[in-house]
């Protein structure tokens, strides 16, 4: 069994994957090809995806069942111990370009002058 998700991808790409594959929804592909057609469709997808996004996901022999791959995603496959997990980008690692201001907040300044 192989899936392939398509975010922000050409229409002429999902038109070629129907040749093989069938779509079940607006850019999720579903079919049993064989691993050459496979692999040549994933080549396809890599060199004319363009700005957008890919998934691959497809049964094989290993403790999981499936293996996946990955085309311009923020999320990584990564190898831990023989499982193949999904490594985000965390939201809260903190930006190297955001610089404190100095002094009171508006908020702060408020405060105090309310007080008197």
């Amino acid at each position: 069994m192989t899936v392939i998700v398509l975010t922000n991808c050409p229409p002429g790409l999902r038109g070629f994957l129907t040749r093989w594959l069938l779509e079940i929804s607006a850019g999720v592909f579903i079919g049993n090809p064989s691993a050459r057609i496979r692999d040549a469709l994933w080549n396809e997808v890599q060199q004319y995806a363009g700005q957008g996004r890919a998934l691959l996901a497809h049964t094989t022999n290993n403790e999981q069942g499936f293996t996946f791959r990955t085309h311009d995603h923020a999320w990584h496959p990564v190898d831990h111990e023989g499982l193949t997990l999904i490594r985000r980008p965390s939201p809260n690692t903190p930006s190297t370009n955001i610089t404190a201001k100095r002094g009171w907040s508006n908020a702060s300044k408020r405060r105090r002058f309310t007080k008197d």
